[in-house]
């Protein structure tokens, strides 16, 4: 029974994917689409969908901090069932960006200077981790792939491209996190990626210098294009250093 309902979600996915044109986001002024493309190739599920699209709109701060949500109101707004918006609403507390609260129902997560502190301790370790993996096991398509990333982040870096950078900052998390070949530290950055990128998006435009974090996650794609283990971890290290002085810069 779960797997005819999981191929009947599929279907109808793909079916109103087919049939929909994307609509626009007035607060970001990007079409939905976009965190749709961002999902894996191959079935898609509505849940999927909805946690994908969920996500985005927590990240970007179109469903701001505290912000409680209505799984009707969700569903209406993404054309998407409650029991899929119930999954992603799931997913999403797991990544910490939703709470569900007894009697309360569900509701936006807090942004949280030293939850993020703590969050970077961690992500540095498995970043570093996950860098030397991915310098010693990229297969040659994705070292090609990282020597593209990097420059991309050049030019992002010289045009101080903000969107340019966060798309190839994407790229460059889904990327390492597959040529890294460590199913457990990916899982594990999975869960910090939303709560890392949301942070940045409410501080970036005060208190980041964009070039600077672009040429560090350049500096990081190349040494795993070259594949130089030990300077690629290093060149995490360095990047969360400026990360973590980012944030500490928000007080």
């Amino acid at each position: 029974m779960a797997d005819s309902s999981k191929r009947s979600s599929t279907v109808r996915a793909r079916a109103a994917g087919s049939r929909r044109p994307a609509r626009q986001s007035s607060a970001a002024g990007k079409p939905r689409a976009t965190a749709q493309a961002l999902l894996p190739q191959g079935d898609v599920t509505l849940t999927d969908r909805a946690y994908a699209e969920l996500e985005e709109l927590i990240v970007t701060l179109q469903l701001p901090p505290g912000t409680a949500l209505s799984e009707l109101v969700l569903a209406k707004r993404l054309d998407i069932g409650r029991t899929p918006i119930r999954e992603a609403l799931q997913r999403l507390s797991r990544d910490g960006l939703v709470n569900i609260l007894a009697r309360r129902g569900v509701l936006v997560s807090e942004i949280d200077l030293r939850a993020q502190l703590r969050l970077l301790e961690v992500r540095r370790e498995l970043e570093r981790l996950m860098a030397r993996g991915a310098a010693e096991r990229a297969t040659g398509e994705q070292r090609a792939q990282f020597s593209e990333i990097a420059a991309g982040m050049r030019r992002a870096a010289e045009k101080s491209d903000d969107l340019l950078f966060m798309r190839l900052d994407h790229q460059f998390n889904t990327l390492i996190s597959a040529a890294s070949r460590n199913e457990f530290a990916s899982r594990a950055m999975g869960l910090m990626h939303g709560l890392s990128r949301r942070f940045w998006y409410q501080h970036y435009k005060e208190a980041a210098d964009l070039p600077l974090a672009a040429r560090l996650h350049a500096d990081v794609a190349e040494a795993i294009a070259e594949r130089r283990v030990d300077a690629a971890g290093a060149a995490s290290d360095s990047l969360i250093d400026y990360i973590e002085s980012f944030a500490r810069s928000t007080l």
